[in-house]
């Protein structure tokens, strides 16, 4: 309710021009707070409140705001309001609003950088794009192993305020390789007449620039630290990777394979700010394609319509059989996508995950087939409904779930594995995709059983 008010009060000022009032309003608001109401307002609105913050707090908000909305302010900024804002950021947050500018934009905020943070940019955007490269900072604290305790924590005194995080302390040789890290406790308490080396166990984990940005996000959690540092070919010491930029980069690639599992192309943007003809580009191409294949499903009926023609009562549990198929290969192509995203399985593990897929999938199929087999034998006008041959049909239709749903679970556990091997994302392997498939066979897997069972009654 707060916010909301807060919300209300500042359109209110922003319309009576009380600009000396709204400074005083939000100067209370800490900076999440306030990106949050920025980001709440009409673009105009939006643009005139951010105008009136002092120059320290705009750039502390800048920082917390959504990459569209950051786009959106700086191509409305002075040169001299983006020259400001562009100094206070760290390099990593400056990269990563430079990459999302239209090119002449960026080259405009680029003449504005001094040449310190030029050269900073220009190197961090030469990394490939998801690289750790493009997300570390070169602003990070480093030691060399024969200094002195007390020495080291003079450096970190001296350089502290300019690290992106001085929880984690690094120590280079004379080259400036890495051989350790160390908990900043470690030093604090160590004896400040000892050398950095003799605390040093030479255990620690690096990033190469050049490693997919997902690598991070494993390590980071892998190894619980906050930062890691990052490495090149040879070992030396070029930056670190901090653990709010891993946090930004999990949310991101959990989203883009939330979406891809849902039968469509991963979005660029936010939901809100993706243009309505992009989002049906993204959506149409995926969904037409599973519209395509859907058809092989009536194809196959059409195969077997001289069967459906003289058992009209198999008609009845088309739905049911694929349905189920799909749903059981959807669970688990959603298991095996997610255990692979963390690490869990990797490629070579599919023979085990097949055996005990295909043993999930018997038991699963039995559970169903069960409940089917029970509601049609004891279902009060099944001869009617089914005909005299009810216990015939009942025992098809059980057979066939056993048989569809192990299927579906085979192939939703399997298509991941095979993308994977191909080079390709296994979230491809979505949902939708894996019980489009599971529907064409479902078909022929529940039609090749009722002509063995039901031949020389109803068939």
């Amino acid at each position: 309710m707060a916010s909301v008010l807060a919300e209300d009060e500042v359109k209110q000022l922003i319309h009576d021009r009380r600009w000396t009032v709204l400074r005083g309003a939000v100067a209370r608001l800490l900076p999440f707070q306030l990106a949050d109401l920025i980001e709440a307002l009409e673009p105009a609105d939006r643009m005139l409140l951010f105008r009136t913050l002092p120059r320290p707090q705009q750039s502390e908000v800048f920082a917390y705001l959504e990459d569209a909305k950051q786009n959106e302010l700086i191509r409305n900024l002075t040169n001299e309001d983006a020259r400001e804002i562009l100094a206070h950021l760290t390099p990593d947050d400056r990269t990563a609003l430079l990459e999302e500018l239209p090119s002449e934009v960026t080259q405009r905020l680029m003449t504005l950088l001094s040449p310190g943070d030029l050269r900073e940019a220009r190197t961090l955007l030469g990394y490939p794009e998801e690289s750790v490269g493009r997300l570390m900072t070169p602003d990070h604290i480093a030691i060399r192993r024969d200094w002195t305790i007390q020495h080291a924590l003079d450096h970190i005194r001296t350089h502290g305020r300019d690290a992106e995080t001085v929880n984690m302390i690094y120590v280079v040789d004379e080259r400036g390789h890495l051989i350790d890290d160390l908990r900043l406790r470690q030093i604090l308490l160590a004896d400040p007449h000892a050398t950095v080396e003799s605390i040093m166990d030479r255990n620690f984990v690096a990033l190469q620039a050049t490693d997919d940005r997902e690598e991070a996000v494993r390590k980071m959690q892998e190894y619980d630290r906050v930062a890691l540092p990052v490495i090149n070919s040879e070992g030396a010491l070029l930056g670190i990777v901090t653990s709010d930029d891993v946090l930004d980069v999990a949310q991101a690639e959990a989203t883009e394979d939330i979406q891809k599992m849902g039968g469509m192309e991963a979005l660029d943007m936010p939901y809100m700010q993706t243009a309505f003809f992009q989002m049906v580009r993204k959506r149409g191409g995926w969904l037409s394609a599973l519209f395509l294949g859907e058809m092989l499903t009536a194809t196959a009926m059409g195969y077997f319509e001289s069967e459906i023609g003289r058992a009209v009562v198999l008609a009845l549990f088309i739905p049911l059989i694929i349905s189920s198929g799909g749903n059981s290969g959807s669970q688990a192509a959603s298991l095996i996508i997610r255990a692979m995203a963390v690490q869990e399985i990797r490629v070579r593990d599919w023979w085990r995950v097949m055996r005990r897929e295909i043993a999930a999938g018997l038991v699963l199929g039995a559970i169903l087939g069960s409940i089917a087999m029970v509601r049609i034998l004891l279902w009060p006008t099944r001869e009617k409904l089914y005909g005299p041959h009810y216990f015939l049909v009942a025992l098809t239709v059980a057979i066939a779930l056993v048989g569809v749903v192990t299927w579906g679970t085979i192939t939703g556990s399997m298509l991941p594995f095979v993308f994977r091997r191909l080079g390709f994302d296994p979230a491809v392997t979505s949902s939708p995709f894996v019980a489009t498939l599971v529907d064409v066979t479902g078909i022929v897997i529940y039609f090749t059983v009722a002509l063995v069972i039901l031949r020389g009654t109803l068939l």
